[in-house]
């Protein structure tokens, strides 16, 4: 409590006496309204000072009824609006009343604890964490106090927060994580350092702030939808410290005593984890590629330069047999960057044919007459098809392909659902033992409707039948699956065909179900998927990432925005104002959303936005001195289109659609 002002420390810590009878919410707006004519604050101030002066006050004040215990996690017994009108009008009192709401705070986090928290203690923690004044800067050192003794509060004390956090409206809820989020930035970043002790005396600060945030989190991840979005936890401040060495403090002290911001990876951005993968991946890949010259200088072998990379030599005519052969025969250089060569063509790889490797390949695998994947039109997405063979090697190269585009920064165009992720983290470290199933996550009825929709509400409607579910549907716990035009029958339990499936027992019934589709019947084909992603991508850098974070380093995002294109493109040979760059900004916003995606596809090798943006694109137009009967040009590797300098729009815009709709291979006659 040193930082605590001597003043503050040198005030009585009489024990409360409750008052008689709280004010009520009416009681208390009434008072406000008469300041207005009368001037006189004398009414509110009295309120403050009694209310604040303790926990028990801080309670009783705020309760919706002051005999009731209210002691269970679905109620704090809080009446949030009298909480809310008694903060909003804080604000607006003269600077006397706030400051003694403050003293008040600071007299109830001075008192000395005798045992074990109350439920109206809670409460108190509960409502001062709402406090409004804790965004000024000014009351840092009292808000780090009170987040150090929340945060020390025992697990069960916190399940009841978490549980009471659930219930503040959006607004009340984003405001207290904003309010946090802007702490401990300003603790990192101080715009005024000689404001806040120094650095070695509140060490604390930042780590009682996180796990307090880290309840908040939970809260949030227990409401369906959630109250806010889980990119509202990032706090984009952290881009700019050393993110590496948090990573290996992390590495190396785990959860222990050492703090580092991995430990509560909901507030890293994407843009950041995605960082710490890539420099994760490159020391793995220098890692290994060092191994390899020590090994052939130590055999006194000549190195060669290709054995830093992993190398791919395929026929497009063969393309996934022979991407399979490359990828079992070179097992060991996964790790190393990529290089891909298509037979009988010239192409150096400096990008661009590595990127067209993975999109040929991606779109014959997902092909539903090659029989890997079924593509569900309801839902826009491919899921596991559930046909047994007798070799899954097929659906290891996806998972190898998908950790490669990882770990090569290469987006995909993959349409899984949001599940297919949750099971890739499931778990994100490998288990050492081969015996550990692997893929396998608790699966709702929300995750089927993300696949096959008109199911979900097939037996959404089962769960909420009114008639007799067994005499109406006459249903067991045996389903059927079409299997190479033969109809298989597997029971979801023991002796599934024999039980029927009742009012008591439907939602047993839709869980299992459920988990047959999305685990169960698939647990092969997921399996030999799951160990290709991990045989590339196996960092403990993994478990920072939720499922969504997953699915957008894989696939970025589709979310196109051909202004932000504008803003960053770079030109050669070209100026922002020529005419040719106008007509080709005029024409290319004007695209309906699927000719934008062809462009992209066209001068990128992928439709899709990496995580940082059109900005990360680097996408360059340069001026091509040649006729102007000539088409556009692209060299994906470069992510540059090479513009002839067209006569008029409607030239530009002919050529262009003929050029980007039908653009395919490397080659030169």
């Amino acid at each position: 409590m040193d930082a605590l002002s001597s003043e503050t420390k040198a005030l009585a810590l009489p024990e409360p006496t409750l008052s008689g009878q709280p004010k009520t919410m009416k009681d208390f707006q009434e008072d406000v309204e008469k300041v207005k004519s009368s001037g006189d604050w004398k009414a509110v101030h009295d309120f403050y000072l009694t209310t604040f002066d303790s926990f028990p006050e801080l309670s009783a004040a705020f309760k919706k009824d002051a005999t009731a215990s209210f002691s269970t996690i679905d109620d704090s017994g809080i009446n949030a609006k009298f909480v809310n009108a008694v903060y909003d009008a804080l604000l607006n009192t003269p600077q006397d009343i706030q400051k003694t709401v403050l003293k008040g705070i600071i007299n109830s986090l001075l008192r000395e604890w005798k045992g074990p928290r109350t439920k109206d203690d809670l409460r108190a923690y509960f409502i001062l964490l709402q406090n409004p004044q804790f965004n000024n800067t000014s009351t840092y050192v009292i808000y780090a106090h009170l987040l150090r003794q929340i945060s020390s509060l025992v697990e069960a004390d916190h399940h009841f927060l978490i549980h009471w956090f659930k219930k503040l409206s959006q607004k009340r809820f984003k405001q207290l994580v904003e309010r946090l989020l802007q702490f401990i930035s300003l603790r990192l970043f101080p715009a005024k350092p000689e404001e806040f002790p120094p650095i070695t005396k509140c060490s604390w600060w930042i780590p009682s702030a996180s796990k307090v945030l880290a309840l908040l989190n939970t809260s949030n991840n227990l409401v369906h939808p959630p109250l806010i979005l889980y990119t509202d936890f990032y706090n984009s401040t952290l881009d700019h410290i050393d993110l590496m060495e948090e990573y290996h403090t992390w590495q190396s002290f785990g959860n222990s005593h050492r703090f580092s911001f991995c430990q509560y990876p909901f507030v890293i951005s994407i843009a950041a984890k995605k960082i710490i993968i890539q420099r994760d991946s490159e020391q793995q890949m220098i890692s290994i590629a060092r191994q390899s010259l020590v090994d052939k200088v130590s055999r006194r072998q000549r190195p060669d330069m290709n054995m830093l990379f992993l190398n791919m030599k395929v026929r497009r005519t063969h393309l996934v047999s022979d991407s399979l052969d490359e990828l079992t025969r070179k097992r060991a250089d996964l790790k190393k960057k990529l290089k891909v060569t298509f037979v009988g063509e010239a192409g150096l790889d400096m990008g661009g044919l590595t990127k067209e490797w993975f999109l040929l390949l991606i779109r014959q695998i997902f092909h539903p007459d090659y029989g890997m994947f079924t593509y569900h039109k309801d839902s826009h997405c491919h899921w596991f098809s559930s046909f047994k063979c007798d070799n899954y090697s097929e659906f290891r190269l996806v998972g190898i392909l998908m950790g490669l585009a990882v770990y090569n920064s290469i987006t995909l165009d993959i349409r899984f659902p949001p599940c297919c992720y949750k099971k890739l983290l499931s778990p994100p470290v490998v288990p050492s033992d081969q015996n550990t199933p692997v893929g396998i996550c608790s699966v709702t009825i929300d995750d089927l409707c993300q696949i096959m929709p008109e199911l979900a509400h097939g037996l959404s409607e089962l769960l909420s039948y009114e008639g007799n579910v067994e005499e109406d549907f006459y249903s067991t716990f045996q389903v059927f699956q079409e299997e190479f035009g033969i109809i298989k029958s597997y029971n979801l339990k023991p002796g599934g065909d024999k039980v029927p499936v009742t009012n008591q027992n439907r939602k047993e019934y839709v869980q299992l179900y459920t988990d047959f589709l999305l685990n169960k019947s698939i647990y092969k084909q997921f399996a030999a998927f799951y160990y290709g992603f991990h045989s590339v991508c196996a960092s403990n850098a993994l478990m920072l990432l939720r499922p969504e974070e997953v699915e957008i380093l894989v696939c970025g995002s589709p979310e196109l925005d051909m202004h932000a294109l504008q803003r960053s493109t770079q030109y050669d040979g070209y100026a922002r104002t020529d005419v040719t760059i106008r007509y080709f900004w005029d024409v290319v916003l004007g695209f309906p959303l699927d000719l934008q995606k062809k462009l992209l596809h066209f001068t990128t090798g992928s439709d899709r936005v990496p995580v940082g943006g059109m900005a990360d694109l680097n996408f360059k137009i340069s001026k091509n001195e040649t006729s102007t009967n000539w088409l556009p040009v692209a060299h994906t590797c470069f992510n540059q289109l090479c513009l002839p300098p067209y006569k008029s729009k409607k030239d530009l815009k002919q050529k262009l659609i003929i050029g980007i709709s039908n653009s395919e291979g490397f080659g030169l006659e």
